[in-house]
């Protein structure tokens, strides 16, 4: 759904098992078209579309969401917009990914997550959850957290799961559950082993943390 994505993609096409490019369009309607025509299993957008070049492709992944829940949507952006981010993830966040532009020139990170997104997964750019951690006030609940479990609650609103994130810090799996459980208990959230609804909650617990008191 993304021309400069598609023109890209298409190198990969090759080398990405099962991955093929099966429409583009440079509007937020062409791209809403494309997908009711294509059924395709993810759709690419661009934060800024024609004709504002504001929201309008956020606005469409939304709307597309709505029009087929099973649409696996991954959105990207030249910057961080929290904004967005939460628009995009108000919903739920299963098969959902906001992704940097940048990170599409790293291959290997760009395909996980389009991949991870596809498989019904979350892909959040790290930049996007450093924000939000930067962000946040700094006597708030994160400040109960010790510096290895704001590192695994970070890997968490990223969208991995446990093996991901015990591989990406060098610990057992074990360790990671302990610190999850010990990360909600701090912040007062119910656990669940469903990945999308656990990114949902931490994602929500951080954007409250950013209110004002």
């Amino acid at each position: 759904m993304l021309h400069e994505v598609s023109r890209w993609l298409g190198h990969w096409v090759s080398v990405a098992e099962g991955l093929d490019v099966v429409a583009t369009a440079g509007t937020p309607d062409e791209a809403l078209a494309a997908i009711d025509e294509n059924k395709p299993d993810v759709a690419m957008l661009d934060v800024r579309m024609p004709p504002t070049h504001t929201d309008q492709g956020i606005v469409a992944a939304v709307e597309a969401r709505r029009r087929r829940p099973d649409l696996a949507v991954l959105v990207l952006s030249a910057y961080v917009g929290q904004t967005f981010a939460t628009e995009l993830l108000g919903g739920g966040v299963g098969g959902l990914g906001y992704l940097l532009k940048e990170r599409v020139g790293r291959v290997e990170e760009f395909l996980d997550a389009l991949y991870r997104v596809a498989a019904g997964g979350t892909a959040i750019d790290p930049e996007v959850v450093a924000q939000l951690f930067t962000r946040s006030r700094q006597d708030t609940r994160l400040d109960r957290l010790s510096p290895r479990e704001r590192d695994v609650l970070a890997l968490m609103a990223e969208g991995l799961g446990n093996t991901a994130i015990a591989e990406r810090l060098v610990v057992t799996e074990g360790a990671v559950h302990k610190h999850i459980r010990s990360i909600f208990a701090k912040l007062d959230l119910s656990p669940t082993d469903q990945m999308d609804r656990r990114v949902a909650v931490v994602l929500r617990n951080l954007e409250d943390l950013q209110r004002p008191a």
